[in-house]
């Protein structure tokens, strides 16, 4: 799958970013949203390939959806079968966030980035647009740190795990109602807080590179962006727990379902028995083979945003491998006319 569909997915998610890019700064998250999901869909359905989306666009803000459920790839076609061979067919499960962090590309802010993870058939968790408490961290702390553990004991263990003070460590955490207590307990165990707007999955990515000044995500986010999450950490190695929050008292900013009750009963039809349970990256990104892709839209820490030129774009990207054990940045100009000048860096 790797070798097969490996630079595809790279040229999805520039496709994804490009598009979102063009909107960036005009105040319209939804339009931003759904040409992201229109060029990732346009791109994903001309790979030789059987996909199905697990997890799709968030159904909270009424966005476009890339819905769950739907195939895309040549193979979904119905005159498929005169060009794909079932014996030699890919089949695979996809998570996309066309445009992860809309409002950042709404207002211009940094950070946002079109992203996807996909792995054969059954290998990605299948997450309700429910929400997800979450934390990451490096490799070199991995299975030490636990979500089970309060701030400051993770904080400790992580200091120890790497080397450093809990005064040197950075916690990136959403800035929401709901982590007013975590935010302080961080601040009073001596460790520094970023605060974020929006676009967790490149907080937890960044806590794998060192040089990020990222060593930590704590808190609450949504769990579909959890899962791709997970695939990005499993492929690196590093740290990465989720537990669903279905109690819409624990989130204050709404959730789907009126009640604690209904989204238990929501969870027990989607096969999940056990709300409570907490989940590790091998879970829920269980594939053989994990890749994971993302572009970004504007400025991030991994990643520089789309940048146009007269004739062209560029895009920086990454894509990451369970299989090749690689993490792989990519700059690519992309030539729409023809350009009288491309600038090396």
């Amino acid at each position: 799958m790797d070798s097969v569909i490996g630079l595809e997915i790279i040229e999805v998610v520039e496709q994804a970013a490009i598009a979102s890019a063009r909107w960036m700064g005009k105040g319209d998250k939804n339009t931003a949203d759904h040409v992201a999901v229109e060029a990732m869909r346009e791109r994903m359905n001309r790979i030789h390939m059987r996909g199905r989306i697990v997890i799709g666009e968030g159904e909270r803000d009424e966005a476009p959806m890339l819905y769950i459920g739907e195939e895309v790839g040549i193979c979904t076609q119905e005159d498929a079968s005169k060009f794909c061979d079932p014996q030699q067919l890919i089949e695979i499960d996809i998570a996309v966030d066309p445009c992860e962090g809309t409002n950042l590309v709404a207002y211009g802010q940094n950070g946002s980035m079109a992203v996807l993870a996909i792995a054969e058939k059954g290998g990605l968790f299948r997450a309700p647009d429910f929400y997800m408490k979450k934390l990451a961290a490096p490799a070199c702390a991995k299975n030490h740190v636990d979500i089970n553990k309060s701030a400051t004991e993770n904080l400790k263990i992580l200091s120890d795990c790497m080397s450093r003070s809990i005064e040197e460590l950075v916690v990136v955490v959403m800035d929401r109602p709901r982590h007013k207590g975590l935010i302080e307990e961080i601040r009073n165990a001596g460790a520094r807080v970023r605060l974020i707007s929006d676009g967790d999955v490149s907080a937890a990515i960044s806590c794998a590179f060192s040089g990020t000044n990222i060593h930590a995500l704590m808190g609450i986010g949504a769990a579909p962006e959890g899962v791709i999450s997970a695939a990005a950490m499993r492929c690196l190695g590093g740290h990465f727990q989720g537990q669903l929050i279905y109690d819409p008292e624990v989130v204050k900013t709404g959730l789907i379902g009126e009640s604690k009750e209904s989204n238990i009963a929501r969870l027990q039809e989607m096969g999940i028995t056990d709300p409570d349970r907490v989940y590790n990256a091998e879970e829920l990104a269980s594939g053989e083979t994990v890749l994971f892709a993302a572009s970004g839209i504007t400025p991030g820490t991994l990643m520089q945003g789309v940048r146009f030129f007269k004739g062209g774009a560029r895009t920086h990207s990454l894509v990451i491998s369970s299989q090749s054990s690689t993490a792989r940045f990519v700059d690519t100009i992309h030539m729409y006319d023809a350009p009288k000048s491309l600038q090396l860096r």
